[in-house]
């Protein structure tokens, strides 16, 4: 079955364009909008209501543009708000929530890290995943200000060393042997912690397995597009620099209000 309409992916920002170009190596002929909501990042520290709101409203925006299927390229708005946007679209959502279960089966110290957002770790959705791994001593880190570092453009800054050391140090000296990056945003971070990291410790994001997921939901229930490459949009509804830098200036970014 051929469909050509886009697959839309939302974030609360540029994080999850980690997400998105996953779903563009694994399929490269399927037509994609992203919406870079980085006015409201982070959505890590926002209520459960404004999370759900703001997903609604990026949902709205990616059906206005006939998206096939969304993206919750977020798992803060993931954990959050995705039950009550498949109960209110009849679009197919895919989300994204931190990769506990590779991490938990395959310990051999039978301790995890989990470095999330507020609104990740302290969400219903993550809490009923963690209890189904009550073997695994799970260390649960926040990571305030990673994601308005990454937004602002600082990855390589003192203040991003700094924040790392002290939110991963801990995690390292109670001998995690797997660290699950709980935020889209993180995966940009993965040269960094690897110099912070032992090398015993494997790092584990969520970005091939949804590429896979979107794959899979596609061709059993939409259909893929046959188009020899897809046409990819970016809009942001801030000055969209961060963003075009990220994606190496590659693709056209579109600054709009939403």
């Amino acid at each position: 079955m051929i469909n050509t309409h886009p697959i839309g992916l939302f974030d609360s920002g540029i994080g999850g364009t980690s997400i998105w170009n996953a779903i563009h190596q694994l399929m490269p002929n399927e037509n994609t909008i992203y919406l870079a909501d980085s006015k409201n990042a982070p959505y890590g520290v926002k209520s459960k209501e404004e999370i759900i709101a703001l997903s609604k409203k990026n949902t709205e925006i990616l059906l206005e543009k006939n998206c096939k299927i969304i993206v919750v390229a977020c798992n803060t708005a993931t954990t959050n708000a995705i039950k009550e946007l498949r109960a209110s679209y009849a679009v197919p959502f895919i989300g994204i929530e931190p990769a506990i279960k590779p991490a938990a089966t395959h310990s051999k110290t039978q301790t995890i890290g989990v470095l999330a957002t507020k609104g990740t770790l302290s969400s219903e959705l993550f809490n009923q995943t963690v209890s189904l791994y009550q073997q695994t001593n799970i260390i649960e880190q926040i990571g305030y200000g990673l994601v308005e570092l990454i937004e602002n453009g600082e990855i390589d800054s003192p203040k991003m060393d700094e924040l790392l050391h002290s939110y991963l140090t801990p995690m390292i000296e109670k001998n995690i042997d797997y660290l699950v990056l709980g935020c889209s945003h993180y995966p940009y971070l993965i040269p960094k912690i690897k110099t912070i990291l032992p090398k015993s410790i494997q790092i584990i994001d969520s970005g091939e397995a949804v590429a896979k997921q979107t794959l899979t939901v596609l061709q059993k229930q939409i259909g893929i597009s046959n188009l020899n490459t897809g046409n990819c949009e970016f809009y942001s509804n801030v000055d969209p620099k961060v963003l075009d830098a990220i994606l190496d200036h590659k693709y056209s970014v579109t600054k709009r209000d939403f």
